[in-house]
C-alpha cells in the first residue's frame, strides 16, 4: 500500500455540462444531479510505503499535484472521476498511470498555512490563500480561496469512489490495445482534519496543447481547505 498525508485545496464550480459530457468515455454518462460541477483541486502530499523509508529521503516523499475531477455514472453507480492532473515528481507520474489517473508533469504551487509568525494565512475565518498550476511553460489555472469558516465537508465533487480509465495502445500497427479497462478505487484508512470553507476565484487560461480552459467557469459553488490522510491499497476491474 502507498500511504498519503498532506494539504488539499478543493475549488468548486459549474459549467456546461455538456463540455464535461465530451470528456466521458463511451459507456460512461454525466451525473443526474449537477452534471456540470467541477472540482479542482491542489493537494501537498507526502507519501511513503508501510516501511516509510522514503520520509527519512525526502525528495521521494514529497510531490505536489493539481487534478480536475467531475461526477459521472456506470451502470446506475455515481463516481468521481479525474479528467486531467499533473504532478511535478516522476514516481507519483508513475504511481498515477497503475491507479487511473491521466498524470502528467507539471509545476504545482499553493500557499502553506502557518501557526506562528507573519509569513502565511492562519486555518480560519479570513486566511487568503492561492494556488497555481504551469505546464509547458504556460499558466493554466489560478486560484484564489478566501477562507469564512469551518465546514462539515472538502466539497461534494471529489466525495465518491473514482472511476478511472486504464489504457495502452498495442505496439504494433493495427494491433489494437494492450490495455483497455474501466476501474475503481478508494481509499482506505481514511484521516480527515478539520475542514474550512469560502470564497473562491478560478482562472483557467488556454493553451495550445491542454483542454483545460474549455470547463470554463459559469457559476462559482464554494472552496475548501482540508489536511488529508488517506491509503491506498488496489482497487477493482469493472470491465
Amino acid at each position: 500500500p502507498w500511504h498519503y498525508s498532506g494539504d488539499v485545496m478543493t475549488i468548486e464550480y459549474r459549467t456546461d455540462p455538456d463540455r464535461v459530457a465530451a470528456l466521458l468515455p463511451d459507456g460512461v454518462e454525466p451525473a443526474g444531479e449537477d452534471p456540470g460541477a467541477v472540482a479542482i483541486v491542489w493537494a501537498d502530499w507526502q507519501s511513503c510505503s508501510d516501511s516509510g523509508e522514503e520520509l527519512l529521503d525526502p525528495v521521494l516523499s514529497q510531490y505536489k499535484e493539481c487534478f480536475v475531477v467531475v461526477r459521472c455514472r456506470y451502470e446506475g453507480e455515481t463516481y468521481s472521476r479525474c479528467v486531467f492532473i499533473w504532478v511535478d515528481k516522476d514516481f507519483a507520474l508513475a504511481r498515477g498511470w497503475y491507479q487511473g489517473y491521466p498524470k502528467k508533469i507539471g509545476s504545482i504551487w499553493m500557499t502553506r498555512p502557518v501557526a506562528v509568525g507573519r509569513a502565511g494565512p492562519r486555518l480560519g475565518a479570513g486566511g487568503v490563500f492561492g494556488a497555481t498550476l504551469q505546464a509547458n511553460d504556460r499558466r493554466l489555472v489560478e486560484a484564489r480561496l478566501t477562507l469564512t469558516g469551518g465546514s462539515e465537508t472538502g466539497g461534494f465533487v471529489n466525495a465518491l469512489p473514482m472511476l478511472h480509465s486504464r489504457w495502452m495502445p498495442s505496439i504494433e500497427k493495427g494491433g489494437g490495445d494492450s490495455l483497455a479497462e474501466l476501474v475503481t478505487m478508494r481509499s482506505r484508512d481514511v484521516d480527515l482534519g478539520p475542514a474550512y470553507t469560502g470564497d473562491a476565484e478560478v482562472r483557467l487560461f488556454g493553451s495550445p496543447v491542454e483542454e483545460l480552459a474549455d470547463l470554463e467557469p459559469r457559476e462559482m459553488i464554494a472552496g475548501y481547505w482540508r489536511q488529508v490522510g488517506a491509503t491506498f491499497d488496489g482497487g477493482a476491474s469493472l470491465g
